[in-house]
């Protein structure tokens, strides 16, 4: 039987996807995915070898292995929804990464900087964003839980991915984020909010931060909110060297994804090497 992908397929994907409770940026992104195949099918109908066709032409074009993983993840995700599972295909194997290049990594001392260059532009605001994120470790979706409610109990619960979890602010930060939304006469709510009182969005967060990279000497490409996700997560290795308490905190569901964040550099893994002092 022909199988051909229409809109009142991906209508009704998207439908289930919302159904399954699955988060917004996840949605968006699971159909973002499939769009980009049906255009590269164009009036084709779907077959196996289509979509193994498909693999290869992100892997020709040199996608990264866990990028080309989690597109064909939301075509594995659509055909099982529409029962066609003789169309799925399997996923590139990647061997766990034992250390990441020090041009992706951002240090602790990058991220002082960062959080100086904001306090010296008179942005406060980005300032303590910063801060909280990196104090935290949380997602920069789940800044709307830092609530004025949620710093005067000093936890603020997150619900994302069909999971809760608390999260706890430490006393330095309540005390920071208390008289911030003293000054900015905030009475409930988002701490982190725009001028029209919404909360902030990733796109303004990301533009703010990257703003801040030249002032601060450091490299775009280390400046992001997840990196600071990633430092936060060294940091708690490096003082508990527990993954699996790692995990919880950061919500992961797999230890496995917190193993990501928590490699080193390829210089600190020579340097560890070298230390073996194994060459006579």
């Amino acid at each position: 039987m022909e199988k051909k992908l229409t809109r009142e397929h991906i209508q009704s994907f998207y439908t289930w996807l919302k159904t399954e409770e699955k988060s917004k940026n996840t949605i968006e992104k699971y159909i973002r995915d499939v769009s980009a195949f049906i255009k590269y099918l164009g009036n084709v109908s779907v077959t196996k070898d289509k979509v193994i066709e498909y693999k290869t032409k992100l892997i020709d074009e040199e996608y990264a292995v866990r990028s080309i993983n989690s597109m064909l993840a939301s075509l594995n995700s659509l055909f099982t929804f529409l029962g066609w599972h003789d169309l799925k295909v399997k996923s590139i194997k990647l061997q766990n990464q034992i250390y990441c290049s020090e041009e992706k990594e951002l240090t602790k001392a990058e991220y002082l900087r960062l959080v100086n260059t904001a306090k010296q532009n008179g942005n406060k605001r980005l300032n303590l964003l910063i801060q909280t994120i990196c104090a935290t470790g949380i997602r920069v979706s789940e800044l709307r839980y830092i609530t004025l409610e949620a710093v005067r109990r000093g936890t603020a619960v997150v619900s994302l991915k069909g999971k809760t979890r608390p999260v706890l602010i430490i006393c330095e930060l309540q005390k920071k984020l208390l008289r911030y939304a003293t000054e900015q006469q905030i009475t409930s709510g988002a701490i982190f909010i725009t001028r029209n009182g919404k909360p902030m969005s990733r796109i303004n967060i990301w533009k703010e931060m990257k703003n801040l990279c030249k002032e601060a000497g450091v490299n775009p490409c280390k400046v992001f909110p997840h990196n600071l996700r990633h430092l936060f997560a060294r940091t708690f290795y490096g003082i508990e060297k527990d993954i699996a308490k790692l995990a919880d905190v950061l919500g992961h569901s797999s230890i496995n994804t917190t193993r990501i964040y928590i490699v080193t550099t390829g210089d600190e893994h020579r340097k560890k090497l070298e230390s073996m002092r194994l060459i006579i």
